[in-house]
């Protein structure tokens, strides 16, 4: 992978704060489905054409979610919980297969529960994580599979479509 540690240029900027309220705007028209949202899949399409970068827009996702709904012990998961499956895209970038990442996503789907209780150990002991992550299991499973669904549909028309706009190609109709 190069290392690209060129500065953001305002265009990148605008970019990365738009795809932020992408995650913001899809999490929330998807929000009457439980657990079943496009963020996951988003994320992985960013970190693949953006890659470092990519985090710009999870961190404007995260701080408007917070600002929407408050800044709660939720919300601290949230600050690691997208930048750990940025991480796991950086590490897997080379990968280009819808069902490979289609599994990624629904097994993030699925440990996302377990990853949120981290906050509530901290606060209020194993006892308070596990009640938190097991009262969740039915949500996280929903979670998987949305996950896994969105993106095995989804992956490849996105990526394609992100990659062509970020390198100032016109795009073709999907």
């Amino acid at each position: 992978m190069q290392k690209d540690t060129s500065p953001l240029t305002i265009t990148q900027i605008a970019t990365m704060g738009v795809l932020g309220a992408i995650l913001l705007v899809g999490q929330l028209a998807m929000s009457p489905l439980p657990n079943i949202e496009p963020v996951t899949t988003l994320i992985i399409i960013y970190t693949l054409t953006y890659k470092k970068k990519a985090f710009f827009s999870i961190y404007v996702f995260v701080l408007l979610e917070g600002l929407i709904f408050g800044f709660g012990i939720w919300w601290v998961s949230y600050l690691y919980i997208w930048s750990l499956l940025a991480l796991l895209v950086l590490a897997l970038y080379k990968l280009d297969s819808a069902l490979l990442w289609a599994v990624v996503s629904g097994a993030f789907g699925l440990l996302f529960g377990a990853l949120c209780a981290i906050p509530y150990l901290v606060s209020g002991g194993a006892g308070a994580a596990f009640a938190y992550w097991t009262a969740g299991i039915p949500y996280d499973v929903l979670h998987c599979g949305g996950n896994f669904v969105l993106t095995l549909v989804l992956y490849k028309p996105l990526l394609r479509l992100l990659k062509k706009l970020s390198s100032g190609t016109p795009a073709s109709p999907l």
